[in-house]
């Protein structure tokens, strides 16, 4: 389900099954002036689920979605999973394994500020964090075109 967020015009909010028992969080996103809403419905998408909720506008937002964003910024691309990853599969950094992050503990650590500086797509549009792909057991996440463009 997505909707136009009655006070922003550009943010989406969206209820995005992320495979947990409770049912589907509701997200906010800066991505209306990208995508329209029916190209935003049943997408697949990468979400941030480990960050504290915030209120944007008046809209309590309980993750973030991530999209690469062109130099110029003239372009955005979701950053998706692979077509036969499962639902709220948690992903991981090529060659690396761990533990999620509580939200409370990456709230505390700023870990998402860390994070979020490394992650930028690499060949063939493959989300990369420090050169290393986000992938699920199905394959890599990636956006569609975009390379050497930072993720957020």
């Amino acid at each position: 389900k997505v909707w136009h967020h009655p006070e922003a015009d550009k943010l989406f909010c969206e209820e995005i099954d992320v495979g947990e028992e409770s049912g589907p969080r509701e997200i906010a996103s800066g991505l209306r002036q990208h995508y329209d809403m029916e190209a935003m419905l049943n997408r697949r998408v990468l979400v941030v689920c480990n960050l504290k909720a915030s209120k944007i506008i008046g809209f309590v937002s309980n993750g973030m979605v991530l999209a690469a964003k062109s130099n110029d910024g003239s372009q955005v691309e979701l950053i998706e999973p692979p077509e036969n990853a499962v639902v709220g599969e948690r992903v991981f950094i090529e060659n690396l394994t761990g533990k999620a992050s509580s939200s409370a503990q990456v709230k505390k650590r700023k870990t998402w500020d860390k994070v979020a500086k490394e992650l930028q797509t690499g060949e063939g549009g493959i989300a990369t964090w420090e050169g290393k792909a986000i992938q699920t057991n199905a394959g890599v996440c990636k956006a569609a075109t975009l390379v050497g463009a930072p993720i957020s």
